[in-house]
């Protein structure tokens, strides 16, 4: 190989570091911090861009987007000297790409511990039922404190979330102990409410049972008193239309004697006044044959 194309070879690869060095693409969602001879001189959007080689450096891609970082879980006294595990999740963004990278030097470690801080600040002004229960409040002043603590980091903390917040052990068994306990209380009661509820509704159903059974039986009795009294209005009507004569009638009567007799409340017979005289009119027909025949 000559002396020309060897130089030629080594043009083309200054060419291409220095080309490297000049031209910087920017993904979406991220930007770029340049510095010029170690001091902050501009921040890159994304796209294409170009720089000054051995002049200019970019540092690395600073993500923009939404962030979420899980802790693992602290320790953390409450004010009745207890030691719950809290486990807790962050949603920040980086609004401010000069200030997160020159103003702290790893954002993500800051917001860690600071969450830390303000948890132990907060859960331990709180007893042990108090923090189980205000969940929301404990949500509330970690995301005012962080907010504010992190806004000169050029970071905006948009949520905070505690997913689990752990008793120790032995109040873990009392709790469950005593939830069991509330749990076979409800059931006792619910139970009791029931049988009650039954008890009521089947009395209300007898009674009303009752009741219908009463008034059909009051309205069965007028019927039939009223349907005996229509009959005996008729058997009058027809007697007067027809102009039975005494004999008649008293016969008559002698044939419903064995009804009357077969009915079980009939007691005492009365024989009406007026049948007396027919019935003596009777004997005399029936029991003196003799005088009829003179």
């Amino acid at each position: 190989m000559t002396v020309g194309a060897v130089v030629g070879l080594l043009l083309a690869i200054l060419v291409l570091i220095v080309l490297s060095r000049t031209i910087k693409i920017v993904r979406q969602a991220h930007s770029g911090i340049v510095e010029r001879l170690g001091r902050y001189q501009r921040t890159l959007n994304p796209g294409l861009s170009i720089i000054i080689p051995f002049v200019d450096r970019m540092r690395p891609l600073i993500d923009m987007r939404e962030q979420v970082v899980s802790f693992p879980p602290q320790p953390v006294i409450t004010e009745d000297n207890l030691v719950v595990q809290i486990d807790s999740v962050i949603y920040f963004q980086v609004t401010d790409p000069r200030a997160a990278t020159y103003e702290i030097s790893d954002y993500i470690h800051g917001v860690e511990q600071l969450t830390v801080t303000t948890l132990r600040n907060v859960v331990g002004g709180m007893d042990l039922e108090q923090t189980l229960t205000s969940r929301e409040e404990i949500n509330m002043a970690l995301r005012g404190v962080l907010d504010e603590a992190t806004g000169k980091w050029g970071i905006r903390v948009n949520r905070v979330e505690l997913k689990a917040i752990d008793p120790p052990p032995s109040v873990q068994d009392s709790m469950e102990k005593q939830m069991k306990a509330e749990r076979d209380k409800r059931a006792a009661i619910l139970n009791a409410e029931g049988a009650k509820q039954s008890a009521i509704l089947t009395a209300q159903g007898q009674r009303e049972s009752q009741i219908l059974s009463a008034e059909g039986d009051a309205k069965a009795q007028v019927l039939r008193a009223e349907a005996e009294a229509e009959a005996i209005a008729r058997v009058f009507t027809a007697i007067h239309e027809s102009d039975v004569d005494d004999q008649t009638l008293a016969y008559q009567y002698l044939q419903m004697l064995p009804q009357i007799a077969n009915g079980d409340a009939n007691k005492v017979w009365v024989v009406p006044a007026e049948l007396s005289s027919a019935m003596e009119g009777l004997g005399r027909a029936f029991g003196r044959p003799g005088e009829n025949g003179s």
